[in-house]
């Protein structure tokens, strides 16, 4: 993931270069039917748990600790030798996930620094050759969530600021690094996405990332995904690139916004497409484990995120950084489990709901499922109604999810009129189901 300061070499390239779609040719894609279920299986899951974790975890700096810090690679490299998470326990982390009420995890398998936290024979800097904890927790990771019916998806990093052969500072001449062999580290790439497709429970996804870093560069993309699409046709497949989806891609994520918003500026060249959506956002502000961030977000604060997510068709997908001793910080897991007991009471509204149904509204937005919509009154209104714009569904009746009690409610051509006597103040989202004809 990208941090707040993105004024380093390369990463300007993602404002210099205003690419809105990939400019290399990418064959047709047709889906295969397990793709197009997993698809809509990934739709209905509404929240899962982003997992950023590797040895910069150590550090205690964030995920880009190497970069911003500007430590030599061969002195980062250290790091490795003392990575030893004798805490971490898969059977922990799943079981949060589900209180949680997350459906899928999706976790950092090789990150911008070049670690892989899994057993690959592509490189021998990973966690099993290349640290003294000698174990693969991906493995033990996939296992845990096979067993509990969680989705598990992969994040894989297509920057590598130590290879050679990706020439992280080298310019980009007809579409690849100069003086680089680039055929070498593609090649890479695709050994190592075989590993990951073929010697764990199945995948889900894979979450790629750091296109931005070489826009104009030839990915290989055709090769890529067609690699992945033949070896797991179930797995889909998402590029955190910042531009418009390419042929081959199963949904589209947004860094830290929600779709049809550029708040963190990385979606400007992004406009939303017809695949799956999901966003991604953060705890506090970092993505790796960093000891002095404590600006952490608030129940209500990430409650509202995924709402106003749902209510635009999309996925939420929540990041933690566990610590490097591999447990997930205290204020993490507290709030996670107050998340958590919100989805228990209202998740009927939020999973396996559809969103879009109108525009988001000042007051909140709406998801719908069957003959039912939900309602999300995010910001009290300062009159005694509320005015729906653009339903065109006959309503048949109106209730508060909570008591269940009966409201009044008025339709019009252009809109639905709800009223009641008080909103309360103090629920984190007030909502207002409409049983429809």
């Amino acid at each position: 993931m990208k941090q707040a300061l993105l004024f380093f070499t390369g990463i300007l390239l993602t404002f210099l270069v205003k690419a809105q779609e990939y400019p290399h040719p990418m064959p047709a894609y047709q889906p295969t039917p397990e793709n197009l279920k997993s698809r809509e299986e990934f739709e209905d899951m509404k929240f899962g748990m982003f997992i950023h974790w590797g040895i910069y975890s150590t550090l205690a700096d964030g995920e880009w600790v190497m970069h911003t810090k500007k430590i030599p690679y061969s002195n980062y490299k250290r790091v490795a030798d003392f990575f030893y998470p004798q805490q971490f326990n898969a059977k922990e982390w799943v079981a949060l996930a589900k209180a949680a009420g997350m459906k899928y995890i999706t976790i950092t398998s090789r990150h911008h620094d070049g670690f892989s936290m899994f057993k690959t024979a592509a490189s021998p800097y990973n966690i099993v050759e290349g640290s003294p904890y000698g174990k693969d927790p991906l493995k033990e990771l996939s296992d845990e969530c096979k067993r509990e019916g969680i989705r598990l998806h992969f994040y894989y990093s297509l920057l590598d600021w130590g290879r050679p052969d990706y020439g992280f500072d080298k310019a980009i001449v007809n579409s690849a690094p100069e003086n680089t062999n680039w055929e070498s580290y593609i090649s890479f790439m695709k050994a190592q996405l075989k590993e990951l497709l073929t010697n764990y429970s199945s995948i889900g996804g894979i979450w790629f990332d750091g296109h931005w870093q070489r826009p104009t560069a030839n990915w290989h993309y055709d090769e890529i995904y067609n690699l992945i699409h033949q070896l797991s046709p179930k797995t889909l497949i998402g590029n955190n690139h910042h531009i418009s989806t390419i042929p081959g891609e199963d949904f589209q994520m947004f860094e830290k916004d929600l779709p049809g918003e550029n708040k963190s500026g990385y979606s400007e060249g992004s406009a939303v497409g017809s695949l799956p959506l999901e966003t991604c956002e953060t705890m506090n502000n970092s993505w790796g484990f960093n000891i002095n961030d404590t600006k952490y977000k608030t129940v209500k604060q990430l409650v509202h995120y995924m709402v106003n997510a749902a209510g635009r068709n999309a996925n939420f997908l929540l990041n933690v950084g566990p610590m490097p001793n591999g447990k997930i910080q205290p204020e993490f897991t507290d709030t996670l489990k107050s998340v958590g007991v919100w989805m228990k009471k209202y998740g009927e509204s939020i999973y396996g709901t559809k969103g879009n149904v109108i525009a988001p509204q000042d007051w909140g937005v709406i998801t719908a499922k069957d003959k039912r919509i939900f309602v999300h009154v995010l910001k009290i209104p300062g009159q005694n109604y509320l005015f729906v714009p653009g339903l065109n569904k006959k309503i048949l009746a109106a209730h508060n999810m909570d008591d269940r009690s009966a409201l009044k409610f008025k339709q019009q051509e252009k809109g639905l009129f709800i009223y009641f006597k008080e909103m309360p103040t103090d629920v984190i989202d007030y909502i207002i189901e409409l049983k429809t004809e």
